[in-house]
């Protein structure tokens, strides 16, 4: 009987579907960094003692490293870095956007000097239109970072409105969304991050179509989904297969890498995710 996956963990002799070693290109899993939960270096150096191997990044939300220290954002960064891990700002350059070009430099340099890889640009409140979000991903890549921009569906994501509340606001549309995420591709980004709003977050009914939509438009590789329900990671996983990219929250990341390698699962999943070496 054979393994295919090369890890040192505990009863390796049961086979598992395969995961590639770190640093991944698919199959990534992003984690949340403090913000709806409050914790510290030591809480994160245990998340990856316990999960390092299954962490390929950590996100901030929120724009909650600017109310830290910056020596503390950039142990943060140290610990992550130190575990094989990127470190992405969020979306926060929503807010530093709406006080002018400086502002935006400035962002760029202080997310370097405390050691962040990537640079979100989320457009969940502000119009920004392709030329704009084209011309921010050559300043950010330029700067020696990696651009990720989000995209979504839903006008008013990336905030705590609800349903009702973004049932009032329109959608944008699907092939719309499409078109910006290619040519921000184009012009230099490294992966396009899928706002969950509007899809699988805050809606009556799972806008299911969206995602094949995206899948097929700009690949697999090319998107990470927001995905910090259970039901919703275990959805893109079973539809996907174990190398769809997923932003998880770090309390869920053993639940999700137990789903993608096959060792555990619910009714509709068990023993059904299969990725041969």
């Amino acid at each position: 009987m054979t393994n295919a996956i090369d890890f040192d963990v505990a009863f390796n002799f049961v086979p598992r579907a395969h995961r590639p070693a770190k640093p991944r290109t698919y199959g990534m899993t992003e984690i949340r960094a403090p913000y709806y939960n409050t914790f510290g270096t030591r809480h994160l150096q245990d998340v990856f003692d316990v999960a390092g191997p299954w962490v390929d990044g950590i996100k901030w939300a929120g724009g909650s490293f600017a109310l830290l220290p910056p020596e503390q954002v950039r142990k943060f960064s140290d610990i992550a870095h130190e575990n094989g891990a990127y470190v992405s700002s969020g979306g926060w350059i929503e807010t530093v956007l709406r006080y002018g070009e400086d502002a935006v430099d400035q962002y760029l340099k202080e997310a370097k000097d405390v050691g962040f890889d990537v640079i979100e640009i989320s457009t969940g409140f502000i119009m920004l239109p392709t030329s704009g979000l084209e011309r921010l991903v050559e300043k950010v890549t330029k700067a020696g970072l990696k651009a990720k921009p989000e995209l979504g569906i839903q006008i008013g994501s990336g905030g705590d409105s609800g349903v009702e509340e973004l049932a009032a606001e329109s959608k944008k549309d699907i092939g719309d969304l499409i078109d910006r995420g290619k040519r921000a591709l184009n012009a230099g980004a490294s992966i396009i991050m899928i706002e969950s709003e509007g899809i699988t977050e805050n809606v009556a009914e799972w806008n299911t179509s969206a995602a094949a939509s995206i899948i097929n438009g700009l690949g697999l590789e090319n998107v990470m989904f927001e995905a910090s329900d259970g039901p919703v990671f275990e959805w893109y996983v079973k539809n996907y297969g174990n190398e769809v990219n997923l932003f998880v929250d770090h309390s869920q990341i053993l639940q999700l890498e137990g789903l993608r390698q096959n060792i555990w699962g619910n009714k509709s999943t068990w023993g059904r995710v299969i990725n041969p070496r």
